[in-house]
């Protein structure tokens, strides 16, 4: 029997109606296959890039830039809402300065630069920087599998300003107007402001045009090294046959980046909930995930990860429940009375 039929079994093999568990039946099964075997347990861990986006100069969000620093320490001190909703449900995070604005720490030190550049002005990341912001992805990763074990990851991120970097990236990544796939982002709430931050991505898109000619060309001139680590992250997670859970709009522009540079990236990418952003649904096709397979639909927009975590621990309870109900196998039921024969 090979490996989806054992799955299916697995899964219609349990005392419940057949699929009648809908959407996180398929997600489980999707998880399996990318580990290529049935694990007894399932061993997470989610991962947070925090870095800082030097776009924000323009005025696009409302924010100082050292909430950026003061929220990443408050992840790494256990007092944020990613901290508390990995906390609550058992699952170890690692908070990623890959280029936080501040010399003092806050999570563990892989920084990159203080920050990216302003991609009005000029590139936002050099060649260098980009390698070294995709070297941490990769590394994060592969360290994780191979020291922990792990065999589940989520990703998120933490930096002000990343959802008008995310939108620049999304804008050249398609040509998708600005008007269908920028949104306010946490910290604007006027139409006057969100104007000026489409007009803002795509100026910034147009003065480089000529030199993003792939994918990775995009991420370094307007994109920001958070990104730049998730989508690292996410294709070292396919090399490794590890599946991994999308977050919000910043991680589904990474992966729908991911998925333009190897596709089979499909196979592992697991999506967890529907950002208030307008390019969050654009960014999930880009990947080959319809909408209607995302199963949280909350009008969140906090980002942190705090969605791909929701779902990891329905992903985890679905895995432990499937391995441990009971089987239709162990009920012994009565012959229906219309299949029985009367005796002659």
């Amino acid at each position: 029997m090979d490996l989806e039929a054992r799955v299916d079994e697995l899964l219609n093999g349990a005392a419940k109606p057949p699929q009648s568990l809908g959407k996180l039946e398929k997600h489980l099964k999707k998880v399996i296959l990318a580990w290529g075997e049935i694990h007894s347990e399932m061993k997470p861990h989610h991962i947070i890039f925090a870095a800082d986006n030097g776009i924000i100069e323009e005025g696009v969000v409302n924010y100082p830039g050292e909430i950026t620093y003061l929220q990443a320490k408050n992840m790494a001190d256990g007092k944020a809402t990613i901290s508390c909703f990995c906390q609550c449900n058992q699952i170890p995070y690692s908070v990623i300065d890959i280029g936080i604005n501040n010399a003092q720490e806050a999570g563990i030190h892989h920084k990159v630069a203080f920050g990216t550049k302003n991609f009005m002005k000029e590139e936002a990341m050099t060649q260098e920087e980009f390698d070294r912001a995709w070297a941490v992805g990769k590394e994060v990763v592969a360290d994780l599998v191979q020291r922990e074990g792990v065999n589940i990851f989520s990703f998120g991120e933490m930096g002000i300003g990343n959802t008008t970097t995310s939108s620049a990236v999304l804008h050249a990544l398609t040509g998708m107007p600005p008007e269908f796939i920028v949104g306010y982002g946490a910290g604007l709430s006027s139409s006057e402001f969100l104007k000026h931050k489409r007009n803002i991505v795509a100026k910034g898109v147009e003065c480089h045009k000529n030199k993003m000619q792939k994918v990775e060309d995009i991420l370094r001139c307007v994109g920001g090294f958070d990104i730049v680590g998730i989508c690292s992250g996410m294709l070292q997670c396919a090399k490794l046959g590890v599946p991994f859970v999308i977050d919000g709009f910043i991680t589904a522009v990474a992966y729908a980046c991911a998925f333009r540079i190897d596709n089979t990236i499909e196979k592992y990418g697991i999506p967890s909930h529907m950002s208030k952003e307008p390019g969050m649904a654009y960014s999930l096709l880009l990947g080959n995930i319809p909408v209607d397979d995302v199963i949280i639909h909350a009008n969140m927009a906090l980002g942190e990860g705090t969605g791909a975590i929701l779902m990891v621990s329905m992903l985890k309870t679905m895995s432990y429940t499937m391995q441990n109900m009971a089987r239709l196998s162990d009920f012994v039921l009565s012959q229906p009375a219309s299949a029985q024969t009367t005796a002659v």
